[in-house]
């Protein structure tokens, strides 16, 4: 068993009070805690007395200047044997003339366990009897990961490629929402790059403090924790996809070798479009597993179909959950199976209510989203905010280890009968790693067939591409 001892001492009117941390081992007759090597420093608290064989955290906040009676009475209560999972808050007798207070906590573990504690008393695991397995159920690792290789700093760095109107909305929202120390900005266009440089930096009074750093050399992304990839080429008009592809294809042979080389443990997040194809050229050019290599997909689109849910129903759109998945395009497929609101699922209950929702009026919605961007591409000239936001949820599930649920683009073989090493949108789960599993999400039989003939449509794309 490993933990980090911490002590902390605070200083009152006439009265001296010190926290005391203590974690007691599973070994018989274990009463008192060693610092480790990398505690050194702190104090080893007192010991709290036997509990055996009970693998707990107790912290107890007391009053030094108790008599010894006391103490040795609250030693004795410690020492009573506890097999259940316990917290309290109580005022011992006479604890109010005293002003002594006593809080506990126990968390009950298997000996079979090992349980790691970190300075802020996190417990890396534990599970009851019955719920060993419960992560391993609801998610499944993909092809090809290895979450293993990402190294913890303290410090964090992010990377944006491309200073267009994405490139800039999300580098404006990474930093208004804290989530980076340093942010390096690359671009080919370096008078461009320099003015959005300092438009940002003459912010600094309004913004949490971070670095900001730009330059045409990608040696300045060194050490990056997080890669976003926002440069690419515009479709023009009556212009394939195939052709789009294969003319974003010939930059990002420039790019992404270049983050591989001075970033080889980042995360690479693209946002170009076609983003489920470049997401998998990505993956071919930079080498990395593919837990590190992920597409913003349908993150934005199942916003959208959140919004638009959200708006009918009059409520907060936070509350209505439902994912599109598939290719981020006209062939995504939109899971309204699965679709609840605040836990309660909607289909079934309209269907109770005997109010009919058919496929018309899903298929009208599945539309709203799909043209959500056309329109206001239409309207403006270009979509920034929305993505912009979308990243920025990103980058906080990865970087502070969030492991919340996103639908992005993820290596899809293996699931869902998807042969092919095909990028396309599934709910994933997020964290310091990258991608830790894909959500095992049940999908009607109309669903799969859609989600399987957008994956052939990608796949068909991804075999005629030259990488």
């Amino acid at each position: 068993m490993e933990a980090t001892v911490v002590m902390g001492r605070r200083v009152g009117p006439g009265k001296t009070l010190e926290l005391c941390l203590s974690i007691q081992c599973s070994k018989p007759r274990c009463t008192r805690l060693q610092a480790p090597a990398a505690a050194s420093a702190a104090a080893t608290p007192k010991s709290t007395g036997l509990i055996n064989p009970a693998v707990c955290i107790e912290i107890s906040l007391c009053n030094f200047s108790m008599k010894k009676k006391k103490k040795q009475q609250l030693q004795q209560k410690q020492t009573k044997k506890d097999t259940g999972v316990w917290t309290g808050l109580g005022w011992g007798k006479g604890a109010a003339a005293e002003g002594r207070r006593w809080w506990r906590r126990r968390i009950q573990a298997p000996r079979s366990k090992s349980i790691l504690c970190s300075s802020s008393v996190s417990v890396a695991e534990l599970s009851g009897e019955d719920g060993d397995d419960i992560a391993n159920v609801m998610f499944e690792p993909m092809f090809e990961a290895n979450p293993s290789d990402i190294s913890i700093k303290r410090t964090s760095k992010i990377t944006v490629v491309g200073v267009g109107n994405v490139g800039m909305a999300c580098a404006q929202t990474i930093l208004t929402q804290d989530l980076t120390d340093e942010l390096a900005l690359v671009d080919i266009l370096p008078d461009k790059l320099r003015g959005e440089m300092l438009d940002l930096q003459h912010a600094a009074a309004f913004l949490p403090r971070a670095k900001i750093v730009a330059h045409t050399d990608y040696a300045i992304t060194a050490e990056s924790d997080i890669c976003i990839v926002t440069a690419g080429a515009r479709q023009r008009e009556g212009e394939s996809r195939l052709t789009l592809v294969e003319r974003n294809v010939s930059f990002f042979k420039q790019i992404i070798p270049q983050l591989a080389k001075y970033s080889p443990n980042a995360i690479l997040l693209i946002i170009a479009n076609p983003v489920d194809a470049l997401t998998y050229v990505s993956r071919r050019l930079s080498g990395f597993p593919t837990n590190r290599v992920i597409g913003s997909g349908t993150n934005l689109d199942s916003s959208r179909f959140r919004w638009i849910l959200a708006d009918r129903l009059e409520v907060n759109a936070q509350n209505v959950h439902g994912y599109i998945v598939g290719e981020h395009g006209d062939s995504s497929v939109p899971l309204w199976s699965s679709v609840n609101v605040a836990g309660v699922p909607l289909l079934q209950l309209l269907q109770n209510k005997g109010i009919h929702y058919g496929k018309h009026t899903q298929e009208e919605i599945h539309r709203m989203v799909v043209d959500g961007a056309y329109e206001v591409i239409k309207l403006k000239g270009y979509t920034s905010w929305a993505i912009g936001y979308s990243v920025a949820s990103l980058v906080k599930s990865l970087l502070r280890d969030q492991r919340r649920i996103h639908p992005v683009s993820v290596c899809a073989k293996g699931f869902y009968g998807i042969e092919d090493e095909v990028y396309l949108s599934l709910p994933a789960e997020l964290g310091r790693s990258g991608i830790i599993g894909i959500l095992n999400i049940p999908l009607s039989n109309e669903e799969t067939q859609r989600l399987q003939q957008s994956a052939n449509a990608l796949a068909q794309i991804q075999r005629k591409l030259d990488i």
